[in-house]
């Protein structure tokens, strides 16, 4: 009877064992790291590719990162010129010295003193073709122009009409050298720019500041053909990114509150915010709880992102992109590495990057023996309950 037992025993084990082998798999968090590091196989349709972070791809991709400033892209030139445009309103002012008889019969707006007369014409604002019209002078381009430069094309055209005659053109009413404030402000507005020369940060305060917090706040300009973005924390620490507007820019502040999914043998599989100013791989694996001592894999910590493809030198080829010109690139950091913990503090994470941390295979092994046991237990109480 004891014999059988035995056979009857062993043999619930093995019929325990090779049940569960069928199985299509044991149950997981994801792909191992064997599994991952196959995936860019020359083979492979999707274009994988593995890159292993050290220190050189860290800083090859944050110069990427540091490259749209707004000081490169936007200049940093102080000046400041009022230029004319369609639907401004001008007042035109001319001074001719005694006698003075070209203006002095017209129904105008006219002062004398002692030593000239002075003539104030109607406003006037600059029509769809651009062009303004003064007696005696006739119709003059005034769009792109300045008003130094207009009273200058004036007095030209009168010199030889006029006694000495002296022009000054006024501004009455701005309607294009404006900044417009959009976004995610207190209140969305149009800035008009003088010659003092207003910046990007007297834009924001003009819209009454931004309604969300800075570290979430991101800060678009737009001038002509030309976009770029900063976290508005780097325009706050950066003096040079406080950069001078120019006429028809588009300010706009965008709440784009940044996450990462973290995955696989973490503290906490979710979806984790993070600054605009961003945080780097440390970080991110300090806000995911870190890994689980009891089941992760040092060796098996991946990031996977979408990255431009022009990002690095890739190890697979050919390259193959994904419609919009992406590539897909797993990022695989070994933290049994004492030298990755440096790489991990410069290495920044990207907007919808996932970070994953596969099982170590001493888990996988434990896990599938956990199951047999759970099988075959019943079935030795049983026989011995038999018994």
């Amino acid at each position: 009877m004891s014999r059988l037992s035995r056979r009857t025993v062993f043999t619930a084990v093995a019929f325990g064992a090779i049940s569960l082998g069928g199985c299509s798999s044991i149950p997981n968090s994801g792909p191992s790291s064997s599994q991952i590091n196959k995936a860019a196989a020359a083979a492979n349709p999707a274009g994988i590719q593995i890159v292993d972070v050290t220190d050189d791809v860290a800083r090859k991709l944050l110069a990427e990162r540091s490259v749209g400033d707004f000081s490169a892209t936007l200049g940093s030139s102080t000046s400041f010129q009022q230029q004319l445009g369609v639907g401004d309103t001008i007042e035109v002012s001319i001074w001719e010295a005694p006698p003075a008889t070209l203006f002095g019969a017209a129904q105008m707006d006219s002062k004398s003193t002692s030593n000239a007369r002075v003539t104030v014409l109607p406003d006037q604002t600059i029509d769809g073709s651009g062009e303004i019209n003064v007696p005696f002078a006739g119709e003059l381009n005034a769009v792109g122009r300045t008003p130094s430069e207009l009273q200058r094309d004036i007095a030209a055209r009168l010199k030889n009409i006029a006694h000495d005659p002296q022009v000054l053109v006024k501004l009455s009413r701005n309607a294009t050298s404006y900044v417009t404030v959009v976004g995610d402000v207190a209140s969305s507005n149009r800035m008009p720019l003088s010659a003092r020369g207003e910046r990007l940060l007297d834009a924001l305060a003009s819209a009454g500041g931004v309604k969300q917090p800075v570290d979430k706040i991101t800060i678009q300009v737009t001038r002509g053909d030309t976009v770029a973005s900063l976290p508005l924390q780097t325009v706050i620490r950066d003096p040079r990114q406080n950069v001078p507007l120019h006429a028809g820019d588009v300010v706009t502040a965008l709440f784009q509150p940044f996450s990462f999914t973290s995955l696989g043998a973490t503290g906490k599989n979710e979806e984790i915010n993070f600054e605009a100013q961003g945080i780097t791989l440390a970080q991110a694996l300090a806000r995911a709880g870190g890994l689980q001592d009891s089941r992760s894999d040092a060796q098996g910590v991946f990031i996977f992102r979408l990255e431009d493809a022009k990002a690095l030198q890739w190890p697979t080829s050919p390259v193959r992109t994904t419609a919009d010109g992406k590539v897909p690139v797993v990022y695989r950091v070994n933290l049994r590495d004492p030298n990755s913990f440096f790489v991990a503090q410069s290495f920044m994470m990207d907007n919808k990057d996932l970070l994953y941390v596969s099982n170590a295979p001493i888990a996988e092994v434990q896990k599938f023996l956990n199951v047999v046991f759970s099988v075959a237990y019943p079935i030795i109480t049983g026989v011995q309950t038999f018994k």
